[in-house]
């Protein structure tokens, strides 16, 4: 890849991005397609966030927005899509020759893509525990509506925050979990972790799956090199389960083909992913 003064400029902005696997599959996926473009990841504060987002954008460029500025990059656009509008939370940004800023929300396409791989069909019909309330949790909640779910129980720490996402996503079919205690003997077909837990290899599971009587499988938004807390504990009591891995990689190519208008070359883009995970 030969990088020159007329080359496009797309970057991850968050805090962290140490850990993302984001530049390897873009530039994987840049590279295969011979669009002239380099994809970086820069720590950003929030008070930065405007500065790297209209820069990029008036550049030229672009990027993505992860942990822990979704909602507020989401403020800052002057087009926002449908997706934005629901969640109230972007991930994939650009500019257009006006200067105005444009912002989608790819993890809702990268989520409801990954589950159907993972399900083997859209979750139609399903009851759904989805622990958390924030950027990932917004995204995976529209996914889950759209994909027609009967029912979707909210978990999260804040109740207020888990209200919220409920009211305005779920409608009719989502409600919200009072206590950890109240989930006790329920049944689940599917338990989405879409909390920051699992980031760290440290980080302890956000549910004992225990506690419920069934849970039919089990999706973890976040990944990483090491197996997380979550995904580790499901497997251990019987329950299929998956990483995130496959949601970034198809929200990676929803953003791909937000910035280039073209067909994202998603099985390059798997490989290049894979190869990080076993590295």
């Amino acid at each position: 890849m030969t990088v020159t003064a007329g080359t496009r400029v797309l970057a991850l902005l968050g805090d962290p991005v140490a850990h993302s696997a984001s530049p390897m599959i873009q530039n994987a996926a840049f590279q295969r397609t011979g669009v002239d473009g380099v994809y970086v990841a820069v720590r950003c504060a929030a008070d930065d966030l405007i500065g790297f987002m209209k820069g990029l954008a008036r550049a030229g460029g672009g990027g993505n927005v992860t942990l822990p500025h979704k909602e507020k990059a989401a403020s800052l656009l002057d087009q926002r899509t449908e997706a934005v509008r629901r969640t109230g939370a972007c991930n994939t940004f650009w500019g257009d020759e006006a200067g105005r800023l444009h912002g989608d929300n790819t993890d809702v396409a990268g989520f409801r893509r990954a589950v159907r791989g993972f399900l083997g069909r859209d979750p139609k019909g399903a009851r759904v525990l989805l622990l958390g309330a924030g950027g990932a949790a917004r995204a995976a909640l529209l996914g889950l509506v759209e994909g027609g779910v009967d029912e979707v129980l909210v978990y999260n720490r804040t109740q207020e925050r888990a209200r919220a996402i409920a009211r305005r996503i779920g409608g009719d079919r989502a409600r919200v979990a009072a206590s950890l205690r109240a989930l006790e003997g329920e049944d689940f077909d599917l338990v989405v972790n879409a909390t920051r837990l699992g980031l760290e290899p440290s980080d302890p599971t956000p549910l004992d799956l225990a506690v419920l009587q069934r849970a039919g499988a089990a999706m973890d938004v976040v990944y990483g090199r090491h197996v997380t807390a979550f995904v580790a504990s499901a497997k251990a009591a019987g329950v299929r389960a998956t990483d995130g891995l496959e949601m970034l990689v198809q929200q990676g190519a929803a953003s791909f083909e937000r910035w280039w208008g073209t067909d994202a070359p998603i099985d390059d883009m798997r490989r290049a992913i894979e190869a990080v995970a076993v590295a």
